[in-house]
């Protein structure tokens, strides 16, 4: 064999060689990425999901990582169908994710019912003790941790603002949903709250959005002279809809995310569900750098956001005070 010959094969196997390694690398890195499960009880197409999951994932690059490159987000969408949350909750589980991080207390549910190994980070859940997911906010124990949305005191503040808006209610109707276990939590709150105020509630559920318009006709029919909307994802994805018939039936409201004022809420008034959504990508990384859950404790607010739409008080005839105004972390004209 010539020189040139044996020369232009030992060129070409060095080529195939130097091609090579970098594929079977790049092969073993993709498969070493870890995986992190979202599941979400409610629809990709609703903005404050984007950005909730935009909050999580800029907590995530705080913490060194990026998705695509040294972590993969598996994100599930039950899109506002209880129902489905179980078969998403198994794909999960299946991917072998290293955590999956999920809010709301029916996803929650789910996710500890169908697995007892992988850690879950709740972004948010109504109080985790009182439903029963945890033992302690201290020492949390099983494999769930993460922050729970509901100080003791934010419904009783909710029924404040309220007052200070319409100083002579005394009857306010709180619009639940009795499918989420969250629910009798929020409600024994409100109930303790409004015996405090002097106010009198009246309890009303809707489980789907076709029980919406019915609630609000119970409310006028009883008179009730402003609303609570309580947290629960598939009221929140109706927020609009909500807002609408209260506005239509001369109703002042208060809900607890920010979001419920922009779709036109007169007020909001809980904590950032955005900021709560940032911190528990903390959870995550501590996860993945070897701590169990039940040593990380659960996280009560400390932060809570008002909103006012004055677009909606003028609709309603109502004067915001000053007092309210200048607290507010934002005035919607």
């Amino acid at each position: 064999m010539s020189n040139n010959k044996t020369g232009f094969i030992l060129k070409a196997l060095l080529t195939a060689a130097i091609l090579t390694v970098p594929i079977a690398g790049a092969a073993q890195d993709a498969s070493s990425i870890p995986r992190i499960g979202l599941l979400s009880p409610s629809a990709a197409s609703d903005p404050r999901t984007t950005r909730y999951f935009d909050a999580f994932r800029q907590g995530l690059r705080e913490h060194g990582y990026v998705d695509g490159q040294n972590i993969l987000i598996e994100i599930r969408w039950a899109d506002g169908k209880y129902e489905r949350l179980a078969e998403l909750a198994t794909e999960l589980a299946q991917l072998k994710v290293k955590v999956i991080v999920t809010y709301s207390a029916p996803a929650i549910r789910v996710a500890k019912q169908t697995t007892s190994t992988i850690p879950i980070v709740m972004a948010f859940t109504i109080d985790p003790v009182a439903t029963g997911f945890v033992t302690s906010l201290a020492r949390p124990e099983g494999n769930l941790t993460g922050l729970s949305l509901m100080a003791p005191d934010l419904i009783g503040k909710q029924l404040e603002v309220l007052r200070e808006i319409v100083p002579n209610v005394s009857r306010v109707a709180v619009l639940g949903n009795a499918a989420n276990v969250g629910n009798a939590p929020q409600l024994r709150l409100a109930q303790e709250a409004a015996r405090t105020a002097g106010i009198q509630l009246q309890l009303l559920n809707a489980s789907a959005p076709g029980e919406i318009d019915g609630a609000f006709a119970a409310m006028t029919a009883e008179r009730a002279g402003a609303v609570v909307v309580l947290a629960d994802p598939m009221l929140i994805d109706q927020r609009a809809r909500i807002a609408e018939l209260a506005s239509r039936r001369n109703l002042p409201s208060v809900g607890g995310q920010i979001e419920y004022a922009e779709a036109g809420g007169l007020v909001s008034y809980g904590p950032s569900f955005s900021d709560m959504f940032r911190r528990s990508a903390t959870y995550v990384h501590r996860l993945l750098t070897g701590a169990k859950p039940a040593a990380l404790p659960i996280e009560q607010p400390t932060k809570f956001e008002v909103v006012v739409n004055m677009k909606t008080a003028k609709t309603l005839g109502l004067a915001i005070p000053q007092s309210l105004l200048v607290r507010a972390d934002q005035v919607i004209q």
